[in-house]
């Protein structure tokens, strides 16, 4: 799963907004829909604006379920 982090105030562990396309079920029209996931990130290395990859993983938490792989893009705005 790829997404872009939208925050990174947590120890060891970031939120990531993945987004999909769907169509719409009667008129077709394409519209994009986000959603945040919270992953692990053992060495705090995702920082807000980055794009990273995720792997599904057992449940680190009440609400983490993924780890972070690896830093795909790096946001050279901040």
């Amino acid at each position: 799963v790829v997404g872009v982090v939208v925050k990174d105030t947590l120890d060891k562990g970031v939120t990531v907004s993945v987004e999909r396309r769907v169509s719409h079920a009667v008129y077709g029209k394409i519209r994009r829909r986000t959603t945040t996931f919270m992953a692990h990130d053992e060495n705090n290395h995702a920082k807000v604006g980055d794009r990273v990859v995720m792997v599904e993983s057992r449940p680190l938490s009440k609400n983490k379920r993924f780890v972070v792989t690896r830093v795909v893009n790096r946001d050279d705005t901040a």
